[in-house]
């Protein structure tokens, strides 16, 4: 349904949005004078210099590369070749492989089994299996669903099917990923919280719970916990504090790995609002399956035994003699990329990494190559096929949360480039976040010339920080950029993408002519 068009149709989507403090010099507000506009290409130049070049980044590192799109000649380039870490701008890798392997109409197809036929009271008598294959969608906190109705596709395939009671377990199978549960140099600090969440080719809720924590009714009470959806198999450890009206508000999430109970610390004053935090889930496919589980029970088709999952390496629950009851058909590739760009959702770039993966893997394949190292090499095939930088990228995943992995400015915006003549490159390019209007840059760029103009992915590390995407200069010139910032700490008070947010201004008030 794609076909190849001009790159000035990556632009045709844009719309406006919110705030982030900005450098004055650099920067305009809604309610200061707007800055004059950038009337040359040497005027710019030496503003980018300036600014590259400030003391403050002496022990910092930038990589900086700028063209346009309509001509092709670059506008700007430092350090272009200088591999730094991107951050979730490895999204940007992820997205163009899996549309330009599969298109953006593809669906993941999700095969439901029985270990036994239906007979004709419409009985199983055996075991309920459900084979993920990855699919993200299964997503009620973002579909604003009852936690349940998130399981009314499965639903339907069985009473579709004429099952009306089973009389062995409900299994989760997630064994069709070969993968730890977490991506490979993922830190301990990250699967604490919900950006780290676990993968698995059976998922939902994006494999962690919210919890409402609200002020006890007295001075000195514990503060009241709430999960906010059910099934999680995970237990309180409140050691939470109702204090003075007025005081600072404090809550903090604590899981150890492995564990199933969740520590809740910190205090919030008497009569204050609520807030919502999170805990992730271990062994999601377990979660799923106890979900599906209880929305069988309350459509109506009993269910005898109980809720389990299964993931690799342990033995699939798959054997010979299953039948296959149907299948659930995700929503198409272009509208979960949007989820995973725009919110920089890590386990959606995690799970659609893993399955390009696994369509890679042949008979031949050791058992033990990893989901991931096979969209690696999937990765690296890409960017050589199509002449793109390949020796620049080194990569141990694909969300961006792994500190090894690597990237230039140079190959992000060869990339760039590309996906802008690529078939799908209107859905990549919607796909990206709107300065000042969505996603991670809802906040950022607001009020400035940037607002509404740039489409961009972020990234965000400790010490680093990434912005690369789209711009059209005020002449009407269609650029692409690669910004990235490591080894930065930013002043107290102020956030290193910041620096970041002052070169995109800059560009949005670039009104040289095209040469």
């Amino acid at each position: 349904m794609k076909t190849s068009r001009a790159p000035v149709l990556i632009f045709a989507v844009i719309v406006l949005g919110l705030i982030c403090p900005l450098r004055a010099a650099a920067l305009s507000t809604a309610t200061s004078t707007p800055l004059p506009p950038l009337a040359s290409l040497p005027e710019l130049q030496s503003r980018l210099d300036a600014h590259v070049s400030d003391p403050r980044f002496a022990a910092a590192a930038w990589g900086v590369k700028i063209i346009s799109l309509d001509t092709g000649r670059t506008l700007y380039a430092h350090a272009a070749d200088r591999r730094l870490s991107p951050g979730s701008n490895a999204k940007l890798y992820v997205a163009a492989l899996a549309l330009d392997t599969l298109g953006g109409d593809y669906r993941v197809r999700t095969p439901i089994f029985a270990s036994a036929p239906v007979d004709a009271a419409g009985q199983i008598q055996g075991n309920l299996i459900v084979s993920g294959r990855g699919d993200p969608s299964c997503d009620p906190r973002r579909l604003k669903q009852d936690f349940l109705a998130a399981f009314d596709p499965y639903v339907a395939v069985l009473k579709n099917a004429g099952v009306r009671r089973i009389e062995g377990d409900v299994v989760a199978d997630a064994t069709y990923f070969r993968a730890t549960p977490f991506g490979a140099s993922w830190t301990l600090d990250d699967i604490n919280d919900y950006y780290g969440a676990e993968i698995s080719a059976v998922s939902v809720n994006d494999n962690y719970v919210d919890v409402r924590v609200t002020p006890g009714a007295t001075l000195g009470a514990p503060c009241t916990l709430e999960w906010l959806q059910p099934l999680a198999g995970l237990t309180f450890d409140n050691r939470t504090v109702t204090t003075a009206v007025g005081s600072a508000r404090s809550i903090n999430v604590l899981r150890v790995p492995g564990e199933t109970t969740v520590q809740i610390f910190g205090e919030l004053p008497l009569g204050d609002k609520p807030t919502l935090t999170e805990a992730t889930v271990p062994r999601p496919a377990g979660w799923f399956a106890a979900g599906l589980k209880a929305a069988l029970n309350q459509a109506g088709i009993s269910v005898s035994g109980k809720a389990r999952g299964v993931r690799w390496p342990e033995i699939s629950a798959l054997g010979a003699g299953e039948v296959r009851l149907g299948e659930v058909v995700s929503p198409p590739l272009r509208e979960y990329l949007d989820v995973m760009m725009k919110q920089s959702q890590n386990l959606q770039a995690d799970l659609i990494f893993a399955h390009l993966g696994e369509l890679r893997r042949t008979a031949t394949t050791p058992a033990t190559t990893r989901s991931e190292d096979l969209a690696l090499a999937g990765l690296r095939e890409f960017l050589n096929r199509h002449a793109l930088p390949a020796s620049d990228v080194l990569f141990d995943e694909g969300s961006g949360l792994s500190r090894n992995n690597l990237t230039t400015a140079t190959a992000t915006l060869a990339l760039l480039e590309f996906m802008a003549k690529h078939p799908e490159a209107t859905a990549f390019a919607s796909s990206l976040p709107i300065a000042g209007v969505d996603g991670t840059l809802r906040r950022r760029l607001k009020g400035t010339p940037a607002e509404g103009r740039i489409q961009a992915k972020t990234g965000t590390l400790r010490w680093a920080t990434a912005l690369s995407g789209y711009v059209t200069s005020l002449s009407g010139e269609h650029l692409a950029f690669s910004l990235m910032l490591n080894r930065y700490p930013a002043a107290p008070g102020q956030s290193a993408s910041r620096e970041l947010d002052e070169i995109a201004a800059l560009l949005a008030r670039y009104a040289g002519p095209r040469n």
